[in-house]
């Protein structure tokens, strides 16, 4: 049996994991080249992590509006359905792969949630 999402250490290794998926994926990696070639990852994958940490604990640490960044970056390098399904189905795998239980549940929840209303927001959303 795999333990639940107990911390943000849980959080961290499966946003690093999943970030691994993303950036090697053609259709996601022009998303993050900015933040790759600035040598920035790790302080995104910091970010994301304070962001995750939030919604699963409810915590205060993440200080940035998630649908702003995405609509500013959806000006450069636009956002497609299929970008939202990869997104989603890469998470999903890689939180599957090393936990189950209530927090896992509630994170791929929040996820569907959320990937839902940023197509919304982008205009890419259909069923």
């Amino acid at each position: 049996m795999k333990p639940d999402i107990s911390s943000r250490e849980d959080i961290k290794l499966i946003i690093t994991k999943f970030y691994d998926q993303l950036l090697s994926d053609e259709k996601m990696i022009p998303f993050f080249e900015e933040i790759v070639a600035n040598n920035h990852l790790e302080e995104h994958l910091n970010v994301i992590s304070d962001f995750w940490n939030d919604i699963l604990f409810d915590t205060n640490t993440y200080a940035n509006n998630v649908m702003k960044k995405h609509v500013d970056k959806n000006a450069f390098v636009t956002f497609k359905k299929e970008h939202f399904v990869l997104w989603v189905s890469y998470l999903f795998k890689t939180i599957d792969t090393y936990f189950e239980g209530e927090y896992v549940q509630n994170m791929k929840n929040r996820a569907k949630s959320i990937a839902t209303v940023m197509e919304l927001k982008l205009g890419v959303y259909h069923k």
